[in-house]
């Protein structure tokens, strides 16, 4: 296991309102599924608290528009699909809104949400880096399906791919190299990425 995976403490609590707009209620797990698909805003449930999500910026929908382009394309045809940003994974009595995610199995939750994620993408800001690399890494290492767990820098040119295999294990990627999503059978240089991307590594590469 990583050695980074440790039990959720009040600093990552703290990072969860940090990272969203934070909502004073409680909700049953019933109550949020009942209220969630007519609510204006997104909403994010994890231990019983409701956080609305937060909008996201230029370099964020770039990084965004290309992973879900490039995994869609390599996927036609084949019974995965690529979800962006509406869809949501239950992780046991929790539910979040993963950047991008590849399910291949029949929904179990219908049109709602994934239960069985091979691959799970997130795309880092310095609003909700921490969440992204504590509280929900915890809990995506604990999806049995789940393969792969990505990290995306916005600001900088990283790519971070964590993968299980008998044990999680690390890789980091930078401009020049290409990245392997052994998970679904698709490599992607650094570069296809961070395509249209407006920050200084980028601007100095091209």
């Amino acid at each position: 296991m990583i050695s980074t995976i440790k039990q959720v403490t009040q600093a990552e609590n703290n990072a969860m309102a940090q990272a969203h707009q934070f909502e004073s209620i409680f909700l049953t797990e019933a109550e949020y599924l009942a209220t969630e698909p007519a609510s204006d805003v997104k909403r994010e449930y994890i231990d019983g608290q409701v956080y609305a999500m937060a909008g996201a910026g230029y370099n964020h929908n770039c990084i965004l528009a290309n992973v879900v382009r490039e995994f869609s394309n390599h996927l036609k045809g084949t019974p995965c699909g690529t979800f962006a940003a509406d869809m949501k994974v239950r992780l046991g009595k929790d539910y979040v809104y993963p950047d991008v995610l590849v399910d291949c199995s029949k929904m179990a939750g219908g049109d709602y949400f994934s239960t069985s994620p091979v691959i799970i993408v997130e795309v880092l800001s310095r609003t909700t880096r921490k969440m992204d690399t504590t509280t929900k890494l915890i809990r995506y290492a604990n999806l049995p399906s789940l393969q792969e767990y990505v990290l995306i820098e916005q600001d900088i040119v990283s790519v971070q791919v964590l993968r299980r295999n008998n044990a999680w294990k690390s890789e980091y990627f930078y401009l020049g190299d290409s990245v392997t999503f052994e998970s679904i059978g698709l490599t992607l240089s650094v570069e296809e990425i961070y395509d249209r991307v407006d920050n200084q590594e980028m601007n100095e590469f091209r």
